[in-house]
């Protein structure tokens, strides 16, 4: 007889949110950084969290204020579930860097937990449970960070579906997060306001190029269409020195640039690796012309998703 699954664990990569032109329905994973999660069934019917240890140690331990917490809770209520969980969160994504943080915590906790049921749900079926952890972070349930750490590489999330968009694999992402916060709510916060029929038209016009150029592996398309006229204004002054540092993303063959998901974290695209390498250094020294340090990553956009790493057994 198979003894029972008592826990697991599971890594979700960190990701580029909105990708310019997709606010909260366009987003692609990044290979580098990312969450540890351990989920561990408990009799208790109950979520309770153990420990948060790594960059952000001092987040809630309350399931119901914690993204991870609230993702499990959300699974358990609606697969009726008669048993717990226990969670540890290992943090590798700071809170607060445009780099989905907060939904990679709830995508590897869910990930890990769904190997504990005795009858597995999709990626896709998980998706709901993620929504609901991500809102206690945002206060909206969005999934451009999640659809893209659920599925792998540049995905559209919809409120209801997840598609995978194909990226040619030579297509690279430089991203590079400056040593400071801006919290989601308050980047959010920023969009408040009137915007013209005319800026949503475009902004259409924009995502539609991108998505067939990537469809296509177009990338004149891609590059026509990356240009963000409705979120990017904004927030651009949340963002130290920003317009150097997309500048310095540009002068090196960008397809596009623009923040990373609420910022502060930049990123650009680029056909070949070698330009997006040569662009991270550049997006990092203009951060420093600001006085901050800054961490780069460089890596395929058609990127990793979360993944299960081992589970315990009752035998071990």
């Amino acid at each position: 007889m198979t003894p029972p699954v008592l826990a697991a664990r599971a890594f979700a990569p960190a990701s580029v949110g909105n990708v310019a032109v997709g606010f909260d329905i366009l987003g692609h994973s990044v290979d580098g950084a990312g969450d540890h999660a351990e989920v561990r069934v408990i009799e208790e019917p109950v979520v309770r969290i153990a420990a948060i240890h790594g960059s952000v140690p001092d987040l809630p331990r309350d399931p119901a204020r914690n993204t991870a917490g609230a993702a499990l809770s959300a699974l358990r209520d609606a697969l009726e579930l008669q048993h717990g969980f226990e969670l540890v969160l290992h943090k590798g994504i700071a809170l607060g860097s445009g780099m989905g943080g907060s939904a990679a915590s709830c995508v590897a906790a869910l990930v890990a937990a769904n190997a504990l049921l005795e009858r597995p749900l999709s990626r896709e079926a998980l998706y709901p449970f993620a929504l609901e952890g991500e809102a206690v972070a945002s206060g909206g349930r969005h999934g451009d960070n999640i659809g893209s750490m659920l599925l792998g590489g540049l995905v559209l999330a919809t409120r209801d579906r997840l598609l995978r968009v194909p990226v040619p694999r030579a297509w690279h992402c430089a991203l590079v997060h400056p040593h400071c916060v801006l919290e989601t709510r308050k980047a959010r916060a920023a969009l408040a306001g009137d915007y013209a029929l005319g800026q949503f038209v475009t902004q259409s016009g924009n995502l539609a190029l991108v998505l067939a150029g990537c469809f296509r592996g177009d990338a004149a398309l891609v590059r026509a269409g990356m240009l963000d006229v409705l979120v990017e204004p904004r927030r651009a002054q949340l963002v130290p020195n920003f317009a150097r540092v997309k500048q310095a993303a540009l002068d090196h063959h960008a397809l596009g640039a623009s923040i990373s998901g609420g910022g502060p974290s930049v990123f650009g695209w680029y056909e070949q690796r070698a330009d997006a390498v040569a662009a991270a250094a550049a997006m990092q020294a203009a951060f420093a012309e600001a006085g901050l340090a800054s961490d780069t990553f460089v890596a395929p956009i058609d990127g990793p998703a979360a993944a299960l790493l081992d589970d315990i057994t009752d035998g071990e």
